[in-house]
């Protein structure tokens, strides 16, 4: 006699979206969600990125680099709670598999360690490249009329093109 029974807590969540009356059409609230789940990826991949320099980080410039990396890591750790959290108050699912967000992500995953001139440009360009992600869904948001996703996204923009100043000035 079988006892198995079903392990309902393992069913995948529905990936419908859930009715939200915030006066944002599910149209709407789709083509926010799709856009902010990529900049979630993006900003998911630049954070596993910074934080693997922060630990192999080496040269003359150790100590500065390291603790430069780990403020940007830390921002980008409660960016991306935040990021997912809107998504879900738009009434979707986040992503959450490090095999979705590569899927989403235009920023290139580094598998090797390379000179910390290297990491500094790559974190350049990965902060440019989410910012160009936030700029199109602030067209999005503004098209909708969300102003809180407008406002998340003018936020995070300021502080990508910042980090990316700073990077750059690094570099000399």
């Amino acid at each position: 006699m079988d006892h198995h029974t079903p392990d309902t807590d393992r069913t995948p969540p529905s990936h419908e979206a859930i009715p939200v009356q915030t006066g944002l059409p599910e149209d709407r609230r789709q083509a926010l969600s799709t856009a902010l789940a990529r900049v979630l990826a993006d900003t998911y991949t630049l954070l596993g990125k910074t934080h693997g320099f922060h630990w192999n980080v080496t040269g003359p410039h150790f100590h500065s680099l390291h603790e430069m990396f780990q403020e940007q890591y830390e921002d980008l750790t409660d960016a991306v709670d935040e990021l997912a959290e809107r998504i879900r108050a738009l009434g979707h699912f986040a992503p959450g598999s490090l095999s979705q967000f590569l899927k989403l992500t235009g920023i290139e995953d580094e598998h090797g360690v390379p000179s910390p001139r290297v990491m500094l440009e790559q974190l350049v360009r990965d902060n440019e490249m989410v910012v160009q992600s936030c700029r199109e869904t602030v067209r999005i948001a503004q098209d909708a009329g969300d102003t809180v996703t407008e406002d998340l996204m003018n936020a995070r923009m300021g502080y990508h093109e910042k980090t990316a100043w700073m990077l750059r000035a690094t570099i000399g």
